[in-house]
């Protein structure tokens, strides 16, 4: 009886010993060593994470831009709504408005 415990038991251990690992963790890591990116806090003017909700200098909040078009040229906008007058008017013609 101690034979069957003592063969079940050197099994666990060679079961143990045996996983496959050849102490390298080297490969398993990603290349992606890129820099984060970053951009200027809005009242200090140090770079912060672009993820931050806070910045860790001044303390003032980062909130991103939240208008569709605050980035957006005056032209562009003006083109833009002259086209959906455009369509509109086009279409109202189709429906025969006028």
């Amino acid at each position: 009886m101690s034979d069957s415990t003592e063969n079940s038991a050197s099994d666990m251990d060679d079961d143990l010993i045996d996983d496959g690992w050849d102490g390298n963790d080297e490969g398993d890591w990603s290349d992606d060593d890129s820099p984060a990116e970053t951009i200027p806090c809005p009242a200090c003017g140090i770079d912060v994470y672009e993820e931050a909700d806070q910045c860790p200098a001044c303390g003032e909040f980062i909130v991103g831009e939240t208008a569709v078009l605050a980035d957006k040229p005056t032209w562009y906008v003006v083109l833009a709504v002259l086209g959906i007058i455009a369509v509109l008017i086009a279409l109202s013609g189709l429906a025969g408005v006028f």
